[in-house]
């Protein structure tokens, strides 16, 4: 049985300091202490509380930030609450209904202009404003991932903002503004930015490679998502340029591609999204994510480990 505080109640995670002792008192009067080598994850998760932060295992510290643990000055991980879930949800409630849309599900389509809003106030500012809390909690991993998707969600709405004449630009002369969208120009030149996200999804599933299974499938089926998304796009610019059925076809197939992936991207979020917060209510149930953290040992590791030996 748990040792209770001095008030007679168990003790919260905000009553342990970083030496591992209720309240930094120094006497190890509880259980609690989650780095102890005897603990399984298991019984570790169920020691998660919301009151604050302690002393975690680098397994259960990945699961609940998407980062390896890390050394960071001062405890305000006590001080916060954890920021991954809000972010993952702003991702979540805009690429979920664009991969429905992007597969013209119930007649959808478009190209997810009628998601707008939720891609200024969902993927915009809560990713951003998670990415700034991943920041001051010393994530680096995750604050770059967090804010760089905010910023492209804000990209995309802003590009089907016709304030901002993104395809406004390109409307041929004595036309309307929207029929700029339609256009050689701007469908080759979207394209570009598409291509280098995926590039930029393609670095962050290698980093993934030290986190867990579920953070290399999200980022594994974005890679294809936005190449077959800039595929989309070129066929479409050929489509117009040439008027070639056949390339409006292939642009087709290359979008509904890119839905069923990004499908699949959203149901691995929706998946530790919900083990993130099993774990931070104590559920008595827990959702695995495949731990990876331990499986390619960071570099400081590797030299301690060498040291160890000599």
């Amino acid at each position: 049985m748990a040792t209770s505080t001095h008030n007679g109640q168990a003790p919260l995670e905000k009553d342990f300091s970083n030496n591992g002792y209720a309240n930094g008192n120094g006497s190890n009067s509880n259980s609690y202490h989650l780095n102890d080598t005897n603990m399984d994850n298991d019984t570790a998760l169920r020691r998660i509380r919301t009151a604050g932060s302690i002393s975690i295992s680098p397994e259960l510290f990945e699961k609940i930030y998407l980062s390896p643990q890390n050394a960071v000055k001062g405890d305000l991980r006590k001080t916060f609450g954890n920021p991954t879930p809000l972010a993952l949800v702003g991702f979540l409630l805009c690429l979920s209904p664009l991969s429905c849309i992007l597969m013209g599900w119930r007649g959808a389509g478009g190209n997810g202009a009628s998601g707008i809003g939720s891609y200024f106030f969902f993927g915009g500012l809560l990713m951003l404003v998670g990415g700034f809390l991943e920041f001051i909690l010393g994530n680096t991993f995750p604050f770059v991932v967090f804010m760089s998707f905010g910023a492209f969600w804000l990209t995309f709405a802003a590009t089907l903002q016709p304030f901002y004449a993104a395809f406004g630009s390109y409307a041929p002369a004595g036309e309307p503004e929207a029929a700029g969208i339609a256009t050689v120009g701007f469908t080759a030149s979207f394209a570009f930015f598409l291509v280098f996200m995926g590039l930029l999804c393609f670095i962050y599933l290698i980093c993934a490679l030290r986190t867990n299974v579920v953070f290399v499938i999200i980022f594994a089926t974005l890679v294809p998502s936005f190449g077959l998304l800039a595929g989309a796009y070129w066929h479409n610019a050929l489509a117009l340029s040439t008027g070639s059925a056949s390339h409006a076809e292939t642009a087709h197939k290359c979008q509904v591609a890119a839905g069923a992936f990004t499908f699949v991207t959203s149901m691995a979020g929706w998946w530790i999204f919900f083990a993130i917060m099993l774990a931070a209510l104590d559920f008595p149930f827990q959702l695995p994510v495949g731990d990876l953290s331990t499986l390619i040992k960071g570099a400081s590791e590797k030299v301690k480990t060498q040291e160890s030996m000599v």
